[in-house]
């Protein structure tokens, strides 16, 4: 059979791509666990890419710091997220989308002891904390689109669900600040519904005030 250039193209760019995203993988693997083993500090690049066997010019070209591999392996939390939502029954109600995906994505990574040891790295590690505030801005931009992309598009309603995310993620961000502060004195499932319940009860009081304020213009 002759070779057809074009699918032969095609196949080597997926082997290069294949290839790349398995080193990436092994970089971030290797360092995460490292970091877990040693800490953070006590990790240096070129430990990383020993463990990884990969040259300090390939860790370059993946991640420009210590602290990115860290933050590319937060952004799953966001992926998983979005993934929960999209994977809502269509006839579910705002509301219950939104409880039922970050419940879902929750449970997932309480349930990995891994993520568990890594989220307390970083609450232990200065530079780590430093920067742990940057993955709310992903969260938020991650968990917007995928509220729009179950509605109809249009401009009112990607402001208005912009905004809603926003308001639900600085909620998981003020839940995660007390779930630490209080060394998880109730159970991660429990935690997360008072804190809902009290972020839905503070949404429909201020919803009444703006009612009675926009019907005094």
């Amino acid at each position: 059979m002759a070779d057809v250039p074009g699918i032969d193209i095609a196949l080597r760019e997926g082997r290069r791509e294949r290839k790349r995203r398995q080193t990436r993988e092994r970089i971030e693997a290797m360092a995460l666990k490292l970091f877990l083993e040693r800490g953070f500090d006590n990790t240096t690049i070129e430990d990383i890419t020993e463990a990884a066997d990969v040259s300090k010019r390939s860790f370059f070209d993946y991640f420009p710091s210590k602290e990115n591999v860290v933050a590319a392996w937060q952004d799953g939390f966001a992926d998983e997220l979005s993934e929960a939502v999209a994977a809502q029954p269509v006839e579910a109600s705002l509301i219950e989308v939104i409880e039922a995906a970050i419940n879902a994505a929750l449970h997932a990574a309480i349930s990995d002891p891994q993520r568990l040891a890594i989220a307390a790295l970083i609450r232990d590690t200065p530079a780590l904390r430093a920067r742990d505030q940057l993955k709310y801005a992903k969260l938020e931009k991650k968990l917007a689109e995928a509220l729009c992309a179950r509605g109809d598009g249009s401009a009112e309603e990607q402001l208005r669900l912009g905004m809603l995310a926003a308001a639900v993620v600085s909620m998981m961000r003020i839940g995660g600040e007390r779930w630490n502060a209080a060394q998880a004195d109730l159970p991660l499932e429990q935690f997360a519904r008072v804190m809902f319940d009290e972020f839905w009860a503070a949404f429909a009081d201020l919803g009444l005030l703006a009612k009675q304020h926009l019907q005094a213009r």
